[in-house]
């Protein structure tokens, strides 16, 4: 593997995808986490930079997805939406955590980009 990102690069590049799971214990943990490591990181290195602009795009993508499940569930296919979006956001987080730990350029699908 040529070019491997440092080892604190990609810990803080898994970092960036992990800190989405305050959204689990704080509202909108899920932006907030990942926004703040890579504000405070993106200027020490280009890897980190891409993986924290990834995780917060993912994270606003998946937020955006709720919301509408969350007004489908009149319609009552919601209600599935949120599960699978619940499943998909947590499988994708901890393949974008492992990967960037790997030092590999990993892209969420399914994900507007906000930041480029």
């Amino acid at each position: 593997m040529d070019n491997l990102p440092s080892k604190e690069e990609r810990q803080w590049a898994m970092f960036c995808h992990l800190a989405a799971l305050a959204g689990f214990v704080i509202p909108f943990g899920n932006i907030i986490g990942p926004l703040i490591l890579w504000v405070l990181k993106k200027d020490e290195s280009a890897y980190i930079d891409y993986h924290g602009k990834e995780s917060v795009n993912f994270q606003i993508s998946i937020s955006i997805y709720v919301v509408i499940s969350i007004v489908l569930i009149i319609l009552l296919i919601g209600i599935v939406l949120l599960i699978g979006i619940g499943i998909m956001s947590i499988v994708f987080l901890v393949v974008a955590a492992l990967k960037a730990n790997d030092g590999i350029y990993f892209s969420y699908p399914l994900t507007i980009r906000f930041l480029k």
